[in-house]
């Protein structure tokens, strides 16, 4: 069982940054590939970024290829999410969620726990 707990979103203007975290609870948190979801209102949940169990594998959303950084630190149980160049269109409730092999590693159905999310909201 991994237990998941999201902070640090916000409200930033367009061009900004945040620094979203996940802390995990649970030994085994280095075994798990950590994924970052987003969902806006009136859309359906979609895939940002994952990072493998080791960090050194990483995947992004072409919508967010070269601004968004996915890191791990598996000492403190802890996955990050760098929000750079954010636009209006990031704003949603980010999720972060763990599985051990999801595949593919971007589809939301393939992992089993998940955190309550948290809220971005880029203004133009």
């Amino acid at each position: 069982q991994v237990q998941l707990v999201e902070s640090g979103g916000g409200l930033v203007q367009a061009g900004g940054s945040l620094r979203l975290s996940c802390a995990a609870s649970g030994r085994t948190f280095s075994s798990y590939v950590m994924g970052w979801f987003r969902q806006a209102p009136g859309k359906e949940r979609e895939f940002v970024a994952a990072i493998s169990w080791s960090g050194g594998s990483r995947y992004y959303a072409d919508s967010v290829k070269g601004r968004f950084t996915i890191s791990r630190d598996n000492a403190k149980n802890t996955v990050y999410l760098q929000m750079n160049s954010l636009k209006p269109e990031d704003t949603a409730v980010y999720y972060c969620a763990a599985q051990v092999d999801p595949d593919p590693y971007y589809s939301d159905y393939e992992y089993d726990y998940w955190g309550q999310g948290t809220q971005v909201t880029v203004s133009s």
